[in-house]
């Protein structure tokens, strides 16, 4: 008779495992693990925001759901701004939001080389190298 050879094979590994066994310190695997539920948390938010905006064709069979994407809104921005990342205010919106025009800031530069002695380095084009000159 012939024997069949059956190999072990190990079992599977879940990601929680993976993360335990792939990290020690048990701090950097909560900060991996939150980040991961805000990941989740993010993509949901921008999928139920999404769906919120577009009008999905017949043929899913989906109807078109009647919400306010508002709360939905809240949370997406509010797991980005966990990221750091926070939206941009036009300048005409609110006094103070947005930024500056070139005017306020050519003031700000004057007002600054006025009161104290430093050196101001107005960086105009997104292209520059700044070289350190040992001539002194």
């Amino acid at each position: 008779m012939s024997e069949q050879i059956k190999e072990e094979t190990p079992p599977k590994k879940g990601l929680l495992t993976k993360l335990k066994q792939s990290v020690d310190d048990k701090e950097e695997q909560l900060a991996v693990l939150s980040t991961m539920v805000r990941l989740g948390i993010l993509v949901w938010s921008g999928g139920i925001l999404t769906l919120a905006y577009i009008k999905l064709p017949p043929a899913f069979g989906i109807p078109e759901q009647k919400l306010d994407p508002t709360f939905i809104a809240s949370v997406f921005t509010g797991t980005l701004a966990t990221f750091g990342v926070a939206a941009a205010k036009k300048a005409g919106d609110k006094p103070g939001g947005g930024g500056i025009t070139k005017e306020q800031m050519d003031q700000l530069i004057e007002k600054a080389a006025a009161t104290a002695p430093t050196q101001t380095i107005k960086v105009e084009s997104p292209k520059f190298k700044l070289v350190q000159d040992d001539s002194e």
